[in-house]
C-alpha cells in the first residue's frame, strides 16, 4: 500500500507566518498551500482535498474559529489544528467544542508543529484504514447473501 503526501493548507493573514511554517511542512516532504483570508482557504478547500488545516484565530475578513465549521467535510476527515498569537482559554475551549483536532501557541515550536501532526495524521489513516475494512466486511457479506439467495432460486 502506498502512502500519499499529505496535503496542508495554511491560513493566516502574516506572510512571515505563513512562509515559517511553509518551510516546516516542505522540509517534511509534504504538499502545502497558503491562504490568507477566510475566502481563499474556502476556495482552496473547495478546489484541493486537505488532510490538515493550520487555521489562524484572527484573519482580517472571518474568526477563524467561524472558518473551521465551514470548512468542507472532506475524506479523510480533515484535520484542523488552530494556531493563535492570542492564548484565550475562551478561544481554546470554543476552538475544541467547534471541531479544532488540536490547539497551539505561537510562536509555533517546530518539533511540536510536527509532533501533532504526524500523530493527527496517524489517527487519520488509521480511521480510513477502518473505514476500508468496514466497506470490504460489508460488500462480503453483501456478496454471500446474494449468492446464496441466487442458488436458492
Amino acid at each position: 500500500m502506498t502512502r500519499k503526501v499529505p496535503n496542508v493548507l495554511i491560513v493566516d493573514d502574516d506572510v512571515n507566518i505563513c512562509e515559517a511554517l511553509s518551510l516546516i511542512i516542505l522540509k517534511r516532504g509534504w504538499n502545502v498551500q497558503v491562504a490568507n483570508t477566510g475566502k481563499e482557504a474556502m476556495q482552496k478547500a473547495e478546489a484541493t482535498t486537505f488532510n490538515v488545516a493550520l487555521l489562524d484565530i484572527r484573519l482580517p475578513d472571518i474568526e477563524g474559529t467561524k472558518l473551521l465549521k465551514m470548512l468542507p467535510k472532506t475524506t479523510p476527515k480533515m484535520i484542523k489544528i488552530m494556531v493563535t498569537g492570542y492564548p484565550e482559554l475562551r478561544n481554546a475551549v470554543d476552538a475544541l467544542n467547534d471541531g479544532a483536532d488540536a490547539y497551539l501557541m505561537k510562536p509555533v515550536h517546530p518539533e511540536d508543529l510536527l509532533i501533532t501532526i504526524r500523530a493527527k495524521l496517524e489517527d487519520q489513516q488509521q480511521a480510513e484504514r477502518m473505514t476500508e475494512q468496514k466497506i470490504t466486511g460489508f460488500l462480503e457479506t453483501r456478496s454471500k447473501k446474494l449468492l446464496e439467495s441466487v442458488r436458492a432460486e
